[in-house]
């Protein structure tokens, strides 16, 4: 019996998912991606004659299903997952099925939509003395969300947000904020497809034009919303400094 891998191909670009994911897709004698959200450029790492199968019409029972199958011809089998497998990738109910069969399971964490999208704006999601947390979160839609989750509650503390899966409810996303006492001209990031070449596109606006200017855009799906009261801060002309820098700041590697 082979080992099968939970892969994150990261948000996009073929180039981002990690080195070890790219050398067990090298590896693998089968694998099942995830077509509706990972770029097919991702299986560049393949090997010539890997079985390679798309999984965006099958059930959950299907998956696991043709995962324990290839698992009992091939050595390395990869189950390719867009962002990281942690988060929004059903990573438990994929899982307990194989460990019941007792089938090996190993987890690559993969870069996050998240911090593809700060990354792509150019933004810092924590800032001294601005915020120092953040949260990464969902509005309700099929997927109900723990009552003490809603987004009001979470966006109550001020912090930096991200939030998936939720575009097509951005409406619903600036009701929230405004209900957690965010003020209409607090800065709100949309990025769409972030790191897919050619198909990334980033709109800023404020929690009071946000959702027009999505509409506008087309934007509906596959698409982060940042909102974060350190948004913009490399234009501020004044902003407290990290202490890890300042030059009175002594730590293991460094005194004064």
């Amino acid at each position: 019996m082979g080992k099968i891998w939970i892969v994150g191909a990261g948000p996009g670009a073929a180039d981002l998912i990690t080195v070890r994911g790219s050398r067990l897709l090298g590896a693998a004698g089968a694998i099942l991606y995830a077509g509706s959200l990972v770029s097919a450029a991702a299986l560049q790492w393949a090997s010539p004659g890997c079985e390679i199968a798309d999984s965006k019409g099958m059930e959950l029972d299907e998956i696991t299903s043709w995962l324990m199958e290839r698992a009992a011809r091939h050595e390395t089998v990869v189950r390719l997952q867009t962002g990281d497998p942690s988060l929004y990738g059903a990573l438990a109910e994929m899982a307990a099925p194989l460990d019941r069969a007792g089938i090996p399971v190993g987890i690559v964490p993969g870069v996050s939509s998240a911090m593809a999208a700060a990354a792509a704006a150019g933004e810092t999601l924590t800032l001294p003395e601005v915020t120092q947390t953040v949260i990464l979160t969902r509005v309700a839609g099929r997927t109900p969300m723990p009552e003490r989750e809603s987004l009001e509650r979470l966006a109550s503390h001020g912090c930096s947000l991200c939030v998936f899966l939720s575009i097509a409810q951005i409406e619903a996303v600036c009701a929230a904020l405004r209900a957690a006492g965010w003020g209409e001209a607090a800065p709100i990031l949309v990025v769409e497809k972030a790191t897919w070449p050619g198909e990334e596109r980033i709109l800023r606006g404020t929690l009071a034009d946000i959702a027009v200017r999505c509409r506008a855009a087309g934007i509906d799906r596959q698409a982060m919303i940042l909102a974060s009261p350190a948004l913009g801060a490399r234009a501020w002309s004044t902003r407290a400094a990290s202490r890890l820098y300042a030059a009175d700041f002594t730590h293991g590697f460094r005194t004064t």
